[in-house]
């Protein structure tokens, strides 16, 4: 999808991508296999690039570095992408700049890390979150535990430190996109309510049904993170409403899944304000184009079934726009999504849903449904 927004532009984009057949091969100028965790293979991309950006931060930070040591633009940096691959210094970050975030303990004594959550334990109460503090993703690496022997089977096999947070009540979870070009000018788009099942976002209800001041403040202190940061290019920063306090819960420093509902959604799609804010050209409107957007994701059913068969089906429902990744199907993998605009938010959810769910979308417990869904 950046790889499309930069061919609007009249720009080329080369890929590193793992295997050929991944989704953005399709719309590269250029394909180099390969990994970014091999310093040959990012030397490579590096070389054939005016800017080196990234689509997730599953990256060696060592790497990025030395690659941006020897010449290579790298937007975000090695240090902002830092705050993204790993929770410990995203939370001692954001607390010392004084940013709400959840109660924490960051665990650096791994043999001794059920002691350390235990006595957390004591001061926060049982049940509580232990994630590690590298390497976890939409849920993964992120375990609720109960009581003391459910911490003791999360932590098994957990490597490097942990981080062990307060399980807090949600009223709701949040998310704003901040775009930010290297002088630091920035837009921010409106803030969204997510909707997350098991750690992975389902949908996105723009501008959600919460109150306007509520909206108002994320997006302050969304921007505000971004600042703290020092990131270009897109950011998502991601929030819970939880008894009238917005605390930050994650940040990604990248083109996210809250921010999708921006290429129909908005003046200016994230991808393409990613795209000009790493090539630090000028920014475009962040503002909505209508007054209600939801954008639902598309996941594998049971059966396995690839929504691409499905598309006439998808498409039938009225203003839905649907983005398939091209990725193979499998039950619960994400594969695309659909996003509806319009004037009354009952109805661009419902509209979403449906097409998600004729494209062999399985709705998942959790989402509450409100007698919209169909």
């Amino acid at each position: 999808m950046a790889g499309e927004a930069a061919s609007a532009l009249g720009l080329s984009m080369a890929v590193l991508a793992e295997h050929p057949d991944d989704a953005a091969c399709e719309v590269a100028a250029e394909v180099v296999l390969g990994s970014p965790f091999v310093a040959a293979d990012l030397r490579a991309i590096a070389a054939r690039c005016d800017v080196l950006t990234f689509d997730h931060e599953q990256v060696d930070l060592e790497l990025v570095a030395e690659v941006a040591a020897h010449g290579t633009i790298v937007r975000p940096g090695a240090d902002t992408l830092e705050l993204a691959v790993d929770k410990a210094r995203m939370r001692s970050v954001l607390d010392e700049a004084g940013v709400p975030v959840p109660a924490y303990l960051v665990v650096d004594d791994v043999p001794n890390a059920l002691d350390a959550v235990a006595s957390f334990a004591e001061a926060h109460g049982w049940p509580l979150m232990v994630k590690a503090a590298r390497g976890g993703y939409d849920g993964k690496g992120v375990w609720p535990v109960a009581d003391r022997a459910e911490a003791a089977e999360a932590l098994t096999g957990v490597a490097g430190q942990v981080v062990v947070e307060e399980l807090l009540p949600l009223d709701a979870e949040l998310a704003v996109m901040v775009a930010r070009r290297p002088s630091g000018a920035s837009v921010a788009w409106p803030a969204v309510e997510t909707a997350q099942v098991g750690g992975v976002c389902r949908e996105v209800l723009v501008p959600g049904r919460l109150d306007a001041d509520v909206l108002e403040a994320a997006s302050a202190l969304g921007q505000k993170v971004a600042e703290i940061a020092g990131g270009v290019g897109v950011m998502a920063v991601e929030l819970f409403w939880s008894g009238g306090r917005l605390l930050v819960n994650e940040v990604a420093t990248r083109p996210h899944n809250s921010g999708h509902w921006t290429m129909e959604g908005a003046v200016t799609s994230q991808f393409e304000n990613h795209v000009r804010a790493v090539l630090d050209l000028p920014l475009g409107s962040a503002a909505a184009q209508h007054p209600r957007v939801a954008s639902v994701n598309v996941f594998g059913g049971p059966a396995g079934e690839d929504p691409a068969g499905l598309l006439p089906r998808g498409l039938a429902v009225e203003g839905a726009h649907v983005h398939l990744y091209g990725k193979s199907a499998r039950p619960g993998r994400k594969l695309g999504h659909v996003t509806v605009c319009g004037d009354e938010a009952e109805v661009v959810r419902s509209r979403a849903w449906s097409a998600a769910i004729a494209l062999g979308t399985p709705v998942p417990d959790g989402i509450e449904q409100a007698g919209v869904l169909p």
